[in-house]
């Protein structure tokens, strides 16, 4: 049994997700203490159970102490399974961060799996859906795992409702990845929608940022718009958000996204996207700051040596390097400051399909 500190670095939620992750992808009994210690209410809330319970079927793992305001949990894999998983996250509980959990241990399974999830696919704190497609997932696909995800129906806090399918493609070894520099600017694309809100809020969404990306000379930009008829829009509340990635001439990919609330006007949601995607590009690297934590369980297990700079060293990213070596002992380093541009480096592991 490995013990994880739940307080460690920022003491968040993330530790436990990353902990489960590589407990059921590395088939190694995790127990995870001092969960959320930092933070002014301790111990589980709703919404990091539902991945917990999701790897646990994947894995088929024997799991204690899930349940909300829980600070310590026991999770012990016993065997690799495959299947058509249905799931209810819970209202606008993050459809995202349940697929960070259990899509690791998902890639490297014998058996084919596949997910259909219900909950938030736009909201706080979390990736909107539109960006795990677009910008994970098309960065994943360089170390070989094909996974498609399809959004179904939207979801936003607090009605949630929103629906996503999504099919792993296994594989036998995940690829190393190198992925240093950006390279010259190609292109902008970008998704705005609304729903159960009249379609100029998508309108204005994307207009803003189109606006501040041609200010700063960036000329090719394909912003789509998403919106839903009156009286044929499907979903359960209003919302809306916009989603932004910069690719560049070598097919590398930066995203930024903004999500609308009440009280902000739409032009402020499509200008602070496209603010945080010119801050992203300034940097030069090839890996943005919401992507580069999410791509160390991965790098964890390749099968070789993975180096990607990255535009800003987080405290997410530190947190799940850390939580990487103490589970599987890899050997990992990050060049940089927290809150500059750096480099991350890590030996791989080289599991292969089925490992246990």
């Amino acid at each position: 049994m490995i013990d994880v500190d739940g307080s460690h670095g920022e003491g968040g939620g993330q530790i436990l997700r990353t902990a489960v992750s590589l407990s059921a992808l590395a088939m190694r009994p995790v127990r995870v203490f001092n969960i959320r210690a930092n933070r002014p209410d301790p111990g589980l809330k709703s919404q990091h159970i539902a991945g917990v319970e999701l790897a646990a079927r994947i894995v088929s793992a024997k799991v204690s102490g899930l349940k909300v305001g829980s600070t310590e949990v026991r999770f012990e894999p016993v065997r690799r399974g495959g299947g058509d998983f249905v799931f209810d996250v819970g209202t606008a509980g993050s459809i995202s961060l349940v697929l960070q959990t259990v899509l690791p241990p998902a890639i490297l399974s014998n058996d084919p799996i596949s997910f259909h999830l219900v909950g938030g696919t736009d909201v706080a704190w979390s990736p909107p859906v539109d960006y795990l497609r677009e910008v994970f997932l098309y960065t994943l696909r360089r170390m070989g795992p094909v996974v498609k995800l399809v959004q179904e129906q939207r979801g936003h806090y607090p009605a949630g409702g929103g629906r996503v399918s999504c099919t792993i493609g296994s594989v036998r070894v995940v690829s190393p990845l190198e992925l240093i520099e950006f390279g010259r600017l190609r292109e902008i694309g970008g998704v705005s929608h609304c729903v159960k809100l009249p379609s100029h809020v998508a309108e204005r969404q994307a207009a803003s940022a189109e606006q501040m990306l041609r200010s700063h000379s960036i000329q090719r930009v394909n912003i789509s718009r998403e919106t839903y008829p009156k009286a044929r829009d499907p979903h359960l509340g209003p919302g809306s958000g916009i989603v932004l990635w910069a690719e560049s001439e070598n097919g590398v990919r930066l995203g930024s996204d903004s999500l609308g609330e009440r009280g902000k006007s739409a032009e402020n949601v499509g200008s602070e996207a496209a603010h945080d995607l010119i801050h992203e590009l300034s940097a030069g690297k090839a890996v943005d700051s919401h992507l580069s934590d999410m791509l160390v369980p991965y790098m964890a297990v390749a099968s070789g040596d993975s180096r990607i700079g990255v535009t800003e060293v987080t405290s997410h990213l530190e947190t799940n390097v850390w939580v990487a070596q103490h589970i599987l002992g890899v050997n990992a380093e990050i060049e940089g400051e927290v809150g500059g541009p750096g480099v991350l480096r890590i030996r791989g592991m080289g599991f292969a399909l089925g490992q246990r």
